[in-house]
Parts: C-alpha cells; sequence; structure tokens
C-alpha cells in the first residue's frame, strides 16, 4: 500500500471507532481483517496512528482511541512507537476504579505485557474490577482471568495485610472462589481441610484482624471524574468475592465471642451506604448473616436478635429474619421469644452490674442509661481513673475482653430499648413470671425494664426502692418473694392512649419524683387523636400533608421505624407509598409521598435521586389489599391490580384502632420533624433559588405539633430548674432566653432562633462549639429526643452571650 492509501485506511477505521466502538462487529471484522496484512503494512498503519496522536489536534477519547489501534493492529510487532504514552496511560489506568469495556484498554495491557515490562497492581486490579462489572462481555473476563498475581487487589488495607500473610496463600485462592450466594458441600469441605491444615485457632487469629480493616479508606486514592459516585468508600468487588469467603471460613472455626463480634461489625460496615451507590457491600452482609446462622451458641443468636433491630436494608433483614425464625421453629418458640431469650447477660449478675477482679485491683460495671462505665480501683483500695499498670502488663488480654464487653452491652441496650420501643404495636403480652425472668430480672434487659410503665392484670406499674411500684407508692403483690401474684397474671407495657389525662400527668411527676429517665417516650408520649378535619376527609389524614423532607433521612428513618420506602428516582418509573405492614392488627399504613422539582444537579443527586420529597396524605388498608403506586415524577396514586384483584377502598380512620392512628402519626411527625428542610439552621435562604423561604419560615416558626406540645409541657416543668432559670420562660411557641447581648426565642418545634431586635434570624447549626454550649441540662425524663437536647444546649449556650467564643455566632450576634 501506499502512504496515501495507509492514512485512509487508518483514518476510516479511527473514524468507525470513534463512531461506534472496538466491540461493534463491523469494527471487529475490519481489525480481524488487518491482522492477516503482512507485518510491514500493518506497521505502517501502526505508525498512522501514531503520527496522528502526536499531532495532538483530537480529543482525549479520541486519543485513547488512537493508542489502543496502535497495540491492537500491532499485536505480535516489536518496537511500537508510542511506548512512553501508553505507560503514562497505563499509570493513569491504575488510578481509576474501572473502565468501559468497550474502549478495549485491555490491549493496552497487553501491549505492555508483550514488550516485557512487568504490569503494576494497581492496573491488574482495575481490568479485575473492569471484568468483575463487564457481565456482556465475556472477553474481558478471560482476559482478567490471566492474572493469578496478586492475589489479591490492592488498595484496601485488609486486603493488602492478607496477602502480607502467607500463612494465608491457599485460604486466599479458596476463598475467591465464593461466587455463590451460599457454600457448597464441596467447597465446605475443601474450607475445612485448609482450616484444619493450618489449626482453627490460628485461622480465627489471623482472620479477625482482617475483619477490623475492612471498610477502611484506601491505601491510595482512585481518580473520579465529576459526575461519578464516591468509588473510595466502596468495597472492591473483586476482593469482596474473597471476603465473602473468609467469612464463610470463619463459620467453620468453632463458635467464639470474638467471631460473632467481629462477623456482627462487618454486616453493618458492608451495610453503611454511599452517596450515589447505596450500601457498600450487600452480599458481604448477607455472608456474615449467612456465618451467623451457621455459628452455635448464645452469643450468635444474640448478635442476629441485635442486627434484627439494626439493619434496615431489606435484602439483609429478611436473611437475619429467616435465620431467627429457622432457631425460634428449632426450639418450638416464636420469634419474639427467640429475640428475649437471646440476649446474654454480657457478665452482669445483677441488674446493671457486675464486679471483676485482677490480682487485688478491681473493675466494677455499671450501666447508666444508654452507657456502660467502668470504674476502677488499685490494690491499695483507692480510685484511679483508668486501670492500673499491673492490669495493663499482666492482664492485657482479660482488660481488653472486657473493653470490648462495654462496647458489647452498649450496643445491645441501644437494640433493645428499639425492640421495646415496638412492642406497643406488637401487641405483645406476657405471663408474670416469665416477664420477671426475661425482663425485670435480666441483668441486662432488667436496665430498660425498671425504668418503663407496666401493666400487671391492668394495675400500673414502674420499679423504684426496690420493687414494682403503683402510682400511689405502695408495692405491687408479688413484688417481694413472701408476695403473692400469680404467676401467670398478664403482663403488658403501659401506653397514655385511653388514659385519663391527670394519670398520665400523675406518671409524668412520678419519674421526675424517682429520677426516672425512661429509655424512650413511655409516659411523655405523644397521643395523636382524631381530629375533626380527618373525620371530614373520613378515610385519609392530610395532618402531614404538604411538608418538604431530605429523602435520604426520611429513607433511613422510615426504616429504622419498620417503614419499608424506595427511594424516588428522577426517571421514568413507579413506586408504592411509603408502607408499614402490621400484621398484629390486619393492617397496612401508607404515607403517600412524591419527588420533588426536576432540575438534574439541583433537585437530584450526580445519580439522579431526589434529594426532596412533597408528602401528603397517611391513609390506611387491610394488610392483604392491592399496594397503590404512583409516577416517580408525581402525580396521583392508583391501586395496582395483582392477580384480577379488585381495588380495595381506604378504611375509615374512624375504624382505624386509637392505638395504632397514634402510633402511626408518631411515626410521621417523627419523618417530618427530623427530616423537614424547615429544621435546618442553614435553611434561611430558602434552598434552591430561595423556593422554599415561605415553607422553611412557617415551618421553623410555625404552630407546634403534636411532639412539639410535648416538648413545651415538658420544659416548663424543667426550665425552673436549670441553672440559668432567671434568664428563661416558656411563653407560646417559644422558650425566651434573655442575654446579656440581646433576647432569643427559640422556637419549641424546630429549635430556630430569632433575636432582638426586630426577630433577626441566628443561626446556630447544632454540633457547633460556642463556649458554654456543652452544659449539662440536667435530668431529663427521656432519652431521645435530639431537638430538646439541642433546645436546652441552646439556652444554657445563649444565656451567656457574652461567653461564646465561636466566630460564626458572634459576627452574628454583633450584628444589628
Amino acid at each position: 500500500m501506499d502512504d496515501t492509501k495507509v492514512k485512509v485506511m487508518a483514518d476510516r477505521l479511527v473514524r468507525r471507532v470513534v463512531d461506534c466502538s472496538f466491540h461493534h462487529p463491523a469494527v471487529r471484522q475490519r481489525l480481524g481483517q488487518i491482522q492477516e496484512l503482512p507485518p510491514e503494512e500493518r506497521f505502517r498503519l501502526v505508525e498512522a496512528f501514531a503520527e496522528r496522536h502526536r499531532r495532538g489536534s483530537d480529543t482525549e477519547p479520541v486519543r485513547l482511541k488512537l493508542l489502543t489501534l496502535t497495540a491492537l493492529v500491532g499485536r505480535g510487532l516489536d518496537g511500537l512507537p508510542l511506548a512512553a504514552e501508553r505507560a503514562a496511560q497505563l499509570d493513569a489506568l491504575g488510578r481509576v476504579h474501572s473502565f468501559w469495556y468497550g474502549n478495549r484498554c485491555e490491549a493496552l495491557v497487553e501491549a505492555e505485557e508483550a514488550a516485557g515490562r512487568a504490569l503494576s497492581p494497581a492496573v491488574i486490579a482495575t481490568v479485575r474490577r473492569t471484568a468483575v462489572g463487564a457481565y456482556a462481555d465475556q472477553e474481558i473476563v478471560r482476559f482478567a482471568a490471566r492474572f493469578t498475581e496478586p492475589v489479591l487487589n490492592v488498595g484496601e488495607a485488609w486486603a493488602e495485610a492478607a496477602m502480607a500473610d502467607e500463612r494465608l496463600r491457599e485460604l486466599l485462592a479458596h476463598a475467591l472462589t465464593a461466587r455463590a450466594a451460599k457454600p457448597s458441600a464441596t467447597w465446605d469441605k475443601r474450607g475445612r481441610a485448609l482450616v484444619e491444615g493450618l489449626g482453627a485457632d490460628t485461622v480465627r487469629a489471623a482472620l479477625l484482624p482482617l475483619l477490623a480493616l475492612v471498610g477502611r479508606p484506601r491505601t491510595f486514592a482512585l481518580d473520579r471524574a465529576e459526575y461519578e459516585p464516591d468509588v473510595d468508600h466502596t468495597f472492591d468487588p473483586y476482593n469482596a468475592n474473597a471476603l465473602r469467603g473468609l467469612v464463610w471460613l470463619l463459620a467453620l472455626v468453632p463458635a467464639h465471642p470474638d467471631t460473632v463480634r467481629a462477623l456482627g461489625a462487618l454486616v453493618e460496615t458492608s451495610l453503611r451506604k454511599v452517596a450515589g451507590i447505596g450500601p457498600r457491600n450487600p452480599k458481604a452482609a448477607n455472608a456474615a448473616v449467612g456465618a451467623l446462622a451457621r455459628t452455635d451458641g448464645e452469643a450468635a443468636l444474640a448478635e442476629l436478635a441485635r442486627l434484627g433491630t439494626r439493619v434496615t436494608y431489606r435484602g439483609t433483614l429478611k436473611l437475619v429474619d429467616a435465620a431467627l425464625q429457622e432457631r425460634a421453629a428449632a426450639l418450638g418458640l416464636s420469634r419474639e421469644e427467640i429475640e428475649e431469650l437471646a440476649v446474654p447477660a454480657y457478665g452482669l449478675t445483677q441488674v446493671g452490674t457486675a464486679a471483676f477482679r485482677f490480682d487485688g485491683a478491681a473493675a466494677q460495671l455499671d450501666v447508666h442509661g444508654t452507657r456502660a462505665v467502668l470504674a476502677w480501683r488499685n490494690a491499695a483500695g483507692k480510685q484511679v481513673k483508668t486501670a492500673p499498670a499491673t492490669v495493663r502488663r499482666d492482664h492485657a488480654e482479660e482488660l481488653r475482653a472486657l473493653k470490648a464487653l462495654v462496647k458489647d452491652i452498649e450496643k445491645s441496650l441501644s437494640a433493645q430499648a428499639e425492640r421495646l420501643d415496638r412492642q406497643f404495636l406488637a401487641r405483645r403480652r406476657w405471663a408474670y413470671g416469665q416477664w420477671r425472668e426475661r425482663y425485670l430480672d435480666h441483668p441486662l434487659v432488667g436496665t430498660l425494664a425498671r425504668r418503663l410503665i407496666w401493666t400487671v392484670d391492668g394495675t400500673a406499674v414502674c420499679f423504684a426502692d426496690g420493687a414494682l411500684r403503683t402510682l400511689a407508692g405502695a408495692p405491687l403483690a408479688g413484688a417481694a418473694p413472701a408476695e403473692d401474684v400469680t404467676e401467670d397474671a398478664t403482663v403488658e407495657l403501659w401506653h397514655p392512649v385511653g388514659r385519663e389525662p391527670a394519670e398520665v400527668l400523675a406518671w409524668r411527676e412520678w419519674l421526675e419524683r424517682h429520677a426516672v429517665t425512661q429509655p424512650f417516650k413511655q409516659a411523655h408520649r405523644e397521643v395523636y387523636l382524631l381530629t375533626d378535619a380527618e373525620r371530614t376527609t373520613r378515610t385519609y389524614s392530610n395532618r402531614f400533608a404538604a411538608h418538604v423532607l431530605r429523602q435520604h433521612q426520611f429513607n433511613s428513618l422510615a426504616a429504622a421505624r419498620g417503614w419499608h420506602n424506595k427511594l424516588r428516582l428522577c426517571v421514568d418509573d413507579s413506586a408504592p407509598p411509603a408502607t408499614r405492614e402490621l400484621p398484629q392488627w390486619g393492617l397496612r399504613a401508607e404515607y403517600w409521598i412524591e419527588g420533588e422539582g426536576h432540575e438534574y444537579g439541583i433537585d437530584t443527586t450526580e445519580s439522579g435521586t431526589y434529594l426532596r420529597l412533597h408528602t401528603d396524605q397517611v391513609r390506611f388498608y387491610p394488610i392483604d389489599a392491592p399496594p397503590n403506586g404512583a409516577s416517580t415524577y408525581g402525580g396521583g396514586y392508583a391501586m395496582w391490580r395483582v392477580d384480577g384483584r379488585p381495588a380495595v377502598d381506604p378504611l375509615p380512620l374512624t375504624e382505624v384502632p386509637e392505638l395504632v392512628l397514634s402510633e402511626v402519626m408518631r411515626d410521621v411527625d417523627l419523618f417530618v420533624g427530623v427530616a423537614s428542610v424547615g429544621n435546618d439552621p442553614t435553611w434561611s435562604d430558602g434552598g434552591p433559588e430561595g423556593r422554599f423561604r415561605d415553607y422553611w419560615t412557617s415551618y421553623g416558626f410555625g404552630e407546634l405539633g403534636a411532639s412539639a406540645e410535648t416538648r413545651r409541657a415538658l420544659l416548663e416543668r424543667l426550665v425552673p430548674r436549670l441553672a440559668v432559670a432567671d434568664r428563661c420562660t416558656v411563653e407560646g411557641r417559644f422558650l425566651h432566653v434573655r442575654g446579656e447581648l440581646h433576647t432569643y426565642k427559640i422556637h419549641l418545634g424546630s429549635g430556630n432562633i430569632l433575636m432582638s431586635p426586630n426577630d433577626q434570624y441566628l443561626c446556630i447549626v447544632p454540633g457547633g462549639s460556642g463556649g458554654a454550649g456543652a452544659a449539662d441540662p440536667g435530668y431529663l425524663p427521656f432519652e431521645g429526643d435530639r431537638t430538646l437536647a439541642v433546645i436546652l444546649s441552646k439556652a444554657l449556650l445563649l444565656a451567656k452571650d457574652t461567653e461564646i467564643t465561636d466566630p460564626t455566632i458572634t459576627s452574628q450576634l454583633r450584628r444589628r
């Protein structure tokens, strides 16, 4: 061929590759024909590609294709041009998560290999990650399979630590074959042989530190385009198979508390969400749940029960539920009973306390609210702040186990409080003897149960001064061994719905007299009664309609409260409303929502997920009614016909039991109260284009909802006890605070602040350091109301406004 023909052929091939891709049939056919040309003609084509690349007149994507063409057309030829450029491109390739398989970047890798130059582990990692995601392209999968070293991808701390341990090479190679949802009998057999060869204790000691490293920041960051999600906080998909295999291997090792602890932590780490991606790696989480399900013993069962209250990712939660149901069926118990029996004592010898001795030194562990606190005494009996040096030196392993125990207790306390809070709608009842064993006198659960109000055969009681006591302070019969209450007396959690206001107020005063801080709102629990407006609308409530919520925060809250929801994407799709199924009542509650706005990148994330939602009605249906659905772009909901079933009307709200209505409305009030853009102090400008300014103002300073009214009633009692009581008064919707520089009004619903003169807005972001803001607000009758804590913290801060040091606050205080 003459030079003109070579140039024409080269330009046509480049144009075709640019217009299509390397995988287009016509391109593949043409490349195949070119491979049959004599070597000298192919080399001339390569030189033509190189010459065009050197001119630098093309865009970067075209220049990449030119580099790839030099490698593809020049396959097998010596002395290919652009070696430095290909090396630079490979270096860049090692800093990305993956490449589009249609760009055929593996050709550059192959050319580097053919030239006798070693490939960097980072480049091999990119090729492998690309192959994992290239479901439609087996060519790249086969190409990636050529690389057996390094055994794992570099870039993750746990993987690099694993490869540094020579003992684990065979284990890692076997772990990489864990590509199914569950291990096969053949896989397990090989795994058992490897574990036995190394020794179970050795395997556990080697693998548990690796699991502790999972989820740590990458050892080197990856480059990403502006529109791409943050892959640095995900799991390497190639390594994830090996991680799943290592978890399966741990299930073959005899049960140990450290193993159970590590598997539970891995579940939570793997399900931590990354913006634009979702959970980091559900497969790893599912493998850890499967390993716990295969592990015998109380500790594994307890961890599964704890995860049942913590996991919100639906696929993993189904596995946790299935594992607990299987254990319950094997023991002939209900799911609720297995959760109760699964709670270990955690070494506590009495309710909320335990003592540990170390050659004269001693540690006292006491549960205070949601915290487990260690108090130390040295050999001389003197109280010291930390573990004595002799304990750290001579009992390092026991000390490590004790510190881990403290963390386990605190995790379990949180999970058990959430489980107890769900019992109102679960309609759970206990026989008195069973209840005392599993709740009141349980070493761990007792610390929660003794701070709650219960009914025993209809008599309301709470624990104080060593006994269950009534409102009048009299001990319940059966509270002491000599007294008699039948073992089958019925016990239930007390709920304020249906109670006389005088009784509810009396219990609140009782808790204050006995300085009882409840693990969640019970005596102070909001009660949502049917309103006249809801009697008029009849089948739906607009009480929490027309709010603007942050979608991701709403989604997390909904999942934590047992609701099912689907993130709304700005695409042509449909979705059901947020729903909560109530099987004990035969009902399904729905909260109708829709995506807000349609401007990509302003109203959505980079991946197209709506940032905010508009809220609408709350409705109730029979639990087996066909689901409703609506376009994710918004619009009316309509019932989907399933299997030809007719549409079902929503239930009249008057037919919904009072307790169910109140608890569902309380959930929805929580969603609005926490996720509304109206309680964000940084949104005073109204958000994008100011279009939420009116909503922000009306919500942030408007009429109080039920939870805020409860907060107001409580503050009227608490404010007189504050150290700054002479500067604070509760008036209407606000807590008024008199400082030296200004007077302030803190809204009891949102926590937003107005200051004199002229009700200027004062922005204080919770968590900022203002000098006096960390002051202890003192006794609170319940845990969990973050807004109440924020309001009290702001009041204590602003009452001493001359002591504030945070410049973001002081600059506003100087403004007139």
